[in-house]
């Protein structure tokens, strides 16, 4: 995926990024290209990542036309079960990610490094990063766990985690939680969640840390059509969030955010295939 706005300075992060880090493998970073000098879109844009079941991953940068531009090999995570993007100082852009590996253990993945920063994590099924839920100087992420909990988790300028704190329960009635930036116009993060029926929800960001989203709206029904939804931000350059679907042939499709409570998305816009070789989407 492209990264719109300065298309170098995400591509250029990710070069850093691929010169040398301790636990990582292989890596082809992405040439730079582009220019700095557009403003700072109002919704973040970060990068699509897939990784194969050899733990190979590979990104695509934003081709600045509401689609994708050729992928780029990036590092091997051996034993990674899921990567939160992140955006770490509020920049709009993706600046690092945490990691999540199959033994527990999570890493804070910045400026090529690689830092432990918690363990335990075998206890979620499910871990997004929306943005800042209180006009912290930091994302939060939010975990939800086996019983069902969604807990927010703040994280710090040096990349470690404040203590969780408990949003509510019955989480565990979805099969998918996405979501980055501002779907309904109000400049709050807000996400999305599919329950078992298909029927995909929104929760609005209320800008309070003690209560982050309030009550469920539906958004509409047939979403189980899809097997992974991922959110990386403004995929179009319109500065509004979007979502990505895929479907089991591997078909990629862009739901462009409207910037609406009451329609957040436009129809669905085929934007690539092949991506069932992918075992999952960050």
């Amino acid at each position: 995926m492209k990264h719109l706005v300065p298309r170098r300075r995400g591509l250029a992060r990710l070069a850093a990024v691929a010169t040398t880090v301790a636990l990582a493998a292989t890596v082809t970073g992405p040439a730079a290209a582009g220019t700095a000098t557009e403003p700072t879109p109002t919704a973040p844009a970060y990068y699509l990542s897939g990784i194969l079941p050899s733990g190979q991953m590979y990104v695509y940068m934003r081709d600045g036309k509401g689609g994708l531009d050729p992928r780029s090999g990036a590092y091997v995570w051996k034993g990674l079960t899921t990567a939160v993007p992140v955006d770490p100082d509020l920049t709009g852009y993706q600046d690092g990610a945490y990691h999540v590996m199959s033994d527990g253990v999570v890493n804070q993945w910045r400026g090529g490094n690689l830092k432990r920063v918690a363990t335990g994590w075998q206890q979620y099924t499910s871990v997004v990063s929306p943005g800042t839920l209180a006009r912290a100087a930091h994302p939060d992420l939010l975990a939800r766990d086996r019983q069902g909990v969604l807990w927010r988790i703040q994280t710090r300028a040096d990349g470690t985690l404040a203590p969780r704190v408990r949003i509510g329960a019955g989480w565990n009635a979805y099969t998918q939680i996405a979501g980055v930036g501002d779907y309904t116009g109000d400049t709050r993060p807000d996400i999305v969640a599919r329950d078992k029926q298909g029927v995909l929800w929104l929760y609005k960001g209320t800008g309070d840390g003690r209560a982050p989203f309030a009550p469920r709206a539906r958004v509409g029904a047939g979403w189980n059509i899809f097997n992974r939804l991922v959110a990386t931000g403004d995929v179009d350059a319109d500065r509004r969030s979007d979502l990505l679907a895929r479907d089991p042939k591997g078909d990629l499709w862009l739901y462009k955010g409207t910037g609406s409570a009451a329609a957040p998305f436009k129809p669905r816009v085929k934007i690539g295939w092949g991506f069932q070789e992918y075992r999952d989407l960050f």
